[in-house]
């Protein structure tokens, strides 16, 4: 058997490697979008992803009923909404600004609470949204004052993760995880193609190597990484799992300035530096700094 302590330092790395595989994403789907267009890239990586989730929860389909297609459909078109946003703002914007601004979910997610349960946000969550309005605004405003359209498109995705997020739990409590994200995909997928052969050129002439970096968001990215959270969240406590977490946009950042050649000016690494406080803030409310106490828990 092995020992507990093994199995928390395995849980921690497999945390680890979800967020370095989610920071990756960003710069290979900027490169990506140069010869595929945003909406046949996520029908694509959507069916991947239902597919292989569908296939590892073959045994449980038996247990699924109405609820579970209710629910996972309703977390796909909030994902679906949210991965458009995101994607389409990352043509126009730089893989560490569009990894940091989808940040932006974590300290909307409490105020959406306060909306739909009446559950008002707390010092630390005031805290964390006011840090993050500073935060983007040090990342998106230029000398003129303007904001980038790519940047406002990303903040619009973190809404829509948050909103996927508040659905999420909602539905997941006493289901199937594996069922209700198969769903989700699913959903997701068809409501790309949809989108992407109405309103999308078909990709034609694309290089192999695109159609590659498809692939490894699908599996690595999507498949690969959801088995990794799901383990590592399983053997790691909920604040060391919420600081670990944070470091996806730290990743994406430090990878678009190492092979995107991103400027990596003094105002926007302040800016990235007030995010991450933020998200470190609203996920974790600084429990990690006073021992025996946990994170948040809804």
């Amino acid at each position: 058997m092995v020992p507990d302590k093994r199995k928390k330092r395995l849980g921690r790395a497999a945390l680890f490697a979800m967020t370095f595989l989610w920071g990756t994403s960003f710069v290979i789907l900027k490169n990506t979008l140069e010869s595929i267009s945003t909406l046949y890239i996520l029908a694509v990586r959507f069916t991947g992803a239902a597919l292989i989730m569908a296939a590892f929860g073959a045994r449980e389909w038996k247990t699924a009923d109405r609820k579970y297609f209710i629910g996972g459909a309703l977390m796909g078109a909030c994902l679906f909404a949210a991965y458009v946003f995101q994607t389409y703002g990352l043509v126009y914007t730089t893989p560490g600004k569009n990894a940091f601004l989808t940040t932006t979910y974590c300290m909307i997610v409490p105020f959406l609470y306060w909306i739909f349960r009446g559950k008002k946000p707390d010092g630390w969550n005031i805290t964390a949204a006011v840090l993050c309005v500073i935060g983007v605004g040090l990342i998106s405003l230029d000398a003129g004052m303007s904001v980038n359209k790519g940047d406002v498109l990303t903040v619009i995705c973190g809404l829509f993760y948050a909103l996927h997020i508040i659905v999420s739990a909602a539905y997941v409590r006493g289901r199937s995880v594996l069922l209700l994200t198969a769903v989700q995909f699913g959903t997701a997928a068809v409501l790309s193609w949809i989108s992407a052969i109405l309103f999308a050129p078909a990709p034609s002439g694309a290089p192999a190597g695109a159609w590659l970096s498809v692939a490894y968001l699908c599996i690595m990215c999507t498949a690969v990484s959801f088995g990794l959270q799901a383990f590592g969240q399983k053997y790691s406590p909920p604040s060391q799992t919420a600081v670990i977490m944070t470091l996806e946009s730290v990743f994406g950042a430090a990878i678009s300035v190492l092979f995107f050649n991103e400027q990596l000016t003094v105002k926007l690494f302040f800016g990235f530096l007030i995010m991450f406080i933020a998200v470190l803030i609203s996920e974790t409310k600084l429990s990690f700094l006073r021992p025996g106490r946990e994170g948040p828990q809804e």
